[in-house]
Formats: C-alpha cells, structure tokens, sequence
C-alpha cells in the first residue's frame, strides 16, 4: 500500500507568505517565503507547494527567484504554481528547484496545455489545481482567477478532463471551506477520489490534526495538504504527522 502524504502549502503574495480565508488575503504571516520554509520540520513534512497567489502577473520573474531560494534549504519534493500560462515559464520552475509544476486558470481556460506541459515534463511533475465552488442544488463548480469566478463547469467533470489530458495529481481546494477551521469538503473530496485514477490532494479548512485524517479516512484521499495552521503551531508539521501515525495511518515515519 503506498503512504500518504503530508503536504505544507506556502501562499506567497508580492514576496510574502500570507493566510486567506475563503480566498481573501487578511495578514502577512511572514516577510518572505524562506522563513516559512525554515519553520517546517524538514524530517516530518513530506512535500511542500508554494504557490504565487498576487493580483499581478507581474511578480513571476520575482516569484522564480522565490522559489531557487526555497529549493536551496528544501529537502523534501517541491511543487511550484501561479499565473502559470507558458510552458518557457514552467521550465523555468523546474529549472529554479520545482520538481512540479500547478496550474489552474490558464489550464482550464485552455485545456491543450496540460497535453502541452505532460508532453514536454511528463505526467508525474503535473498538479492540475482546482478550486471548487458550490453553487445551485449544492452542485460543485470550478472557480478562477484565483476563486473569483465561478464557472458553470461541474467540478468533477473538470477533474476528470484534466486526468485525461495528462494530469498527474489534482489539488482540490473548496473556496467555501478555505480558512473555515471546522475541516475539509469531504463530500467534494471523495467524490473526485472515488472517481479518478490519479491521487487527489485535499486542501483547505484544516483546524485540528484530526481534520487531516478524516481526509484520508473519510474522504479516500491520497495526501492532505493545509497552510494557515502550519505557520501558527510550533513544530506544526512534527506533530501532525505524529497525530497521523499514532492513528495508524500509513505515512511516512519522522
């Protein structure tokens, strides 16, 4: 049986770490994205995404030199994201320390570009992130331009596409539970588990460690991923990942 994994997420804004609440950005955790890693137990987290969640597109080049710096004190597989609209700027990533790549808007907007990166950097180094918002009849429905516009794409419809068009993983975030604290979109989550091939990664509304262990129990996840509470508990990671592995889960071993 293969282990789940424990992810941190870093949201970098201008240069900065920040917490965002149903994808509003309401404080500056930390001044740059190398503090955040340096308060990670390297020997407990298993992977790390950060991801460039600023209005401006302008900020790739910065963000780039974001994540070298990451890459250098990183020792655990690193996932990079963000206005992420050319394959020359994921290879740049790549080239600066990522060993993945997410993308989002650009990728639903035009779906060939997954088939475009899967074919240049292979399967495995592809996160197809997408956030989903709820909508009529309790329906999920994709969210853009980071959660902002709600499509009349049906979630899993969407997910199930991006599988198919060489996705590697999915990283399913609910704009509705982000920054909640009362745990993930289970029912959103399992949803997506049951019906794809590819590991899907739950985000969003983490609380309590338990929350990450309802998303692999209850939800079928394949690894559980949170941001904000990673940065407010002190040796954080160590300790969720102890929780997780005292409740017989199969994860990797601090």
């Amino acid at each position: 049986m293969l282990k789940h994994r424990l992810i941190a997420v870093v949201l970098v804004r201008d240069g900065q770490v920040i917490q965002t609440v149903k994808f509003k950005h309401t404080n500056v955790i930390h001044s740059h994205a190398i503090y955040a890693i340096e308060s990670f137990n390297r020997w407990a987290i298993d992977e790390i995404i950060v991801l460039n969640v600023s209005k401006n597109e302008a900020t790739k080049d910065e963000f780039v030199e974001i994540v070298h710096d990451i890459s250098e004190e990183c020792f655990v597989p690193l996932s990079a994201g963000g206005w992420l609209n050319k394959v020359d700027y994921a290879r740049d990533l790549l080239a600066n320390g990522a060993d993945k790549i997410v993308v989002n808007t650009h990728a639903f907007n035009y779906p060939e570009f997954i088939g475009d990166l899967a074919k240049r950097f292979g399967t495995q180094s592809i996160i197809v992130s997408i956030d989903s918002k709820i909508g009529v009849y309790e329906k999920e429905f994709v969210a853009i331009d980071r959660g902002s516009k709600i499509t009349d794409t049906e979630t899993l419809e969407w997910a199930q596409k991006a599988e198919s068009l060489g996705g590697g993983e999915i990283f399913i975030n609910s704009v509705d539970f982000d920054g909640n604290r009362k745990g993930y979109n289970l029912k959103l989550i399992k949803s997506l588990a049951e019906a794809l091939s590819i590991p899907v990664i739950a985000m969003g509304g983490v609380l309590k460690w338990e929350h990450l262990a309802e998303g692999i129990v209850q939800a079928n996840a394949a690894a559980v991923a949170a941001a904000n509470i990673f940065h407010y508990t002190e040796h954080s990671t160590k300790k969720a990942k102890k929780y997780l592995l005292e409740s017989g889960l199969k994860f990797r071993k601090i």
